[in-house]
């Protein structure tokens, strides 16, 4: 009787009292609404509610998101625009400077994609030698 309530309240308060970290909320607040366990699913609510520059940040990068896949750069000077004003705007100021690139990136079918992954794999083998 003596060990085992304690070990349990303690457990109960430290999974309680637990932040998450920052790379844990950026991944929660990147993917989508369907894609997040129940769990996440609260700890996302709990973050609308308690900070909403993270809910605009998250719109914005959902925007930005969806302009990508669907190759569309139409929406860009809008969001960048929106974007420039909320926690993503250093983002935002980054594709400003190079605004001419993002837009050919989203409308062409070419990508370095492929040469960038043998670039790192090779970088990879020549580590392990």
């Amino acid at each position: 009787m003596g060990s085992a309530p304690k070990t349990c309240k303690k457990a109960d308060q430290s999974g309680l009292a637990r932040t998450p970290s920052a790379r844990v909320i950026a991944r929660l607040m990147t993917t989508a609404r369907i894609d997040l366990a129940k769990s996440e699913a609260i700890l996302v609510a709990a973050i609308k509610v308690n900070v909403p520059e993270l809910v605009v940040a998250r719109t914005a990068t959902g925007e930005f998101q969806s302009m990508i896949c669907s190759k569309s750069a139409r929406k860009l000077d809008e969001w960048l625009e929106s974007a420039r004003s909320s926690l993503v705007g250093s983002f935002a100021s980054c594709v400003s400077k190079d605004l001419d690139a993002i837009r050919n990136a989203f409308i062409s079918p070419w990508s370095n994609g492929l040469t960038e992954g043998q670039i790192t794999r090779l970088k990879l083998i020549k580590r392990q030698m």
